[in-house]
């Protein structure tokens, strides 16, 4: 038993008041066991409902949708949709729903029975098409559809390959083909690129209702390549024209890309080697791109159409002239690109053929050769003059524009080192 003291009391009275808490304290002698019992009792009261009123009431319609996928028929994919057979065979006869190709996603706004109230895709670039009943017939729309554009970032590291990559962190290969011609000028991704190296992408993606529909532009970008840091942000001037620099404003574009291939690999070198057909060690003037027939060849830089056509050897080839001593050559094409004949002008990145065997050729592959004064040299290791700097006039407003683009990479790869460590 435990006995308060007047002192004990007036202790716990104090601390209680100086809380806040008033207490009244009384001795209260202990009951009896079975005072303290609660009687226990079971009470059933029957109480009436409602059934029809207590159901929830079906829905008048419901939103489903589904991915065209290869192989799929047109009637097979309404059918899964969810659409009743009974509109199936009319649906069929509407030449937009022919559009569908595989990866198309479609939207179906049906009744509980299959009847469309509505059907929506996207097909051909930004056309939303719609299909919806009108009395006893099906009427077809199409409209604009209302993208919204928001600021995608994204970064992986190198295991084996770029496009390996970009697809283990779900970046776009249209991401990826920007992000190689950009570092293009610094970088050869046939040869130079090593496990561990990291990048970092700012890029559009297009959105429709929530859902991402296509990727735009790379905004910016950071390679680390061998331990040396590349940055670029894309910046348009003052005469709308668009082109990648560096946080400090000098360009990134080259006069001439390093590679007419956007991505392949180099079987030959340039130097002396044994040649394939004859045997026997000779100069070899160019560098050889093994890669599929068919494979787009580029033009590295503006240029004008010296030759076109079939020569001995080199099979079908394209030479192009460049500004000052510059010359360039593409052999074993299995076709020239149309439009590229003697005379006509290319902008750097054109097609002007396409990868094959032709001429003197043991397999599909591009001979390429870079000429300057009509000397050949050897294009993975000539320096590559580059394009003008962003203007001092607009140096202000380019500042403003890549300081943000800027911090996002470098919260990216602050990520990363956090991650490593």
């Amino acid at each position: 038993m435990v006995r308060h003291t007047p002192l004990g009391r007036a202790a716990a009275l104090l601390a209680l008041a100086a809380s806040g808490v008033v207490a009244a304290f009384a001795t209260i002698a202990p009951a009896p066991q079975a005072e303290l019992a609660l009687a226990k009792t079971t009470v059933r009261e029957v109480l009436p409902v409602d059934a029809e009123a207590s159901l929830i009431a079906p829905p008048a319609s419901y939103v489903r949708e589904e991915r065209f996928r290869r192989g799929d028929t047109l009637a097979a994919f309404l059918a899964r949709l969810g659409i009743a057979d009974a509109h199936i065979e009319r649906l069929l006869r509407l030449q937009p729903l022919r559009l569908l190709s595989p990866g198309t996603d479609v939207i179906a706004k049906l009744s509980p029975e299959g009847s469309p109230f509505e059907i929506s895709f996207l097909a051909g670039r930004d056309t939303l098409f719609w299909i919806a009943p009108q009395g006893e017939r099906f009427v077809v729309g199409e409209d604009r559809a209302p993208l919204e554009t928001i600021a995608a970032v994204k970064s992986s590291s190198i295991r084996s390959s770029l496009f390996a990559a970009t697809d283990d962190a779900g970046i776009p290969d249209a991401i990826a083909i920007q992000l190689a011609e950009v570092f293009g000028g610094d970088i050869d991704f046939h040869r130079d690129l090593r496990q561990g190296d990291r990048f970092s992408v700012v890029y559009e993606m297009h959105m429709l209702a929530g859902r991402p529909v296509r990727a735009g532009r790379l905004l910016a970008a950071e390679f680390v390549n061998r331990g040396r840091s590349f940055r670029a942000v894309h910046f348009a001037g003052a005469d709308g024209k668009g082109g990648y620099y560096t946080p400090e404003g000098k360009s990134l574009r080259k006069a001439f890309l390093r590679s007419p291939l956007e991505l392949s690999r180099v079987s030959s070198g340039f130097g002396m080697r044994v040649h394939p057909i004859l045997r026997k060690w000779r100069a070899h003037r160019g560098i050889d791109y093994a890669a599929p027939t068919g494979t787009r060849v580029r033009s590295v830089g503006d240029g004008v159409v010296e030759f076109a056509g079939a020569r001995g050897g080199y099979g079908n080839m394209v030479i192009l002239r460049h500004h000052g001593q510059y010359s360039t050559v593409y052999a074993h094409l299995s076709r020239i690109a149309r439009g590229t004949v003697r005379g006509a002008r290319v902008a750097q990145g054109d097609a002007i053929g396409f990868v094959g065997q032709t001429g003197w050729a043991t397999g599909p592959h591009l001979h390429y050769e870079f000429r300057v004064a009509g000397e050949a040299r050897n294009p993975l290791s000539v320096a590559m003059p580059a394009a003008r700097p962003v203007a001092l006039q607009e140096m202000a407003t380019f500042r403003r524009h890549a300081e943000p683009l800027a911090a996002r990479l470098d919260l990216l790869a602050g990520s990363r080192l956090a991650l490593l460590e």
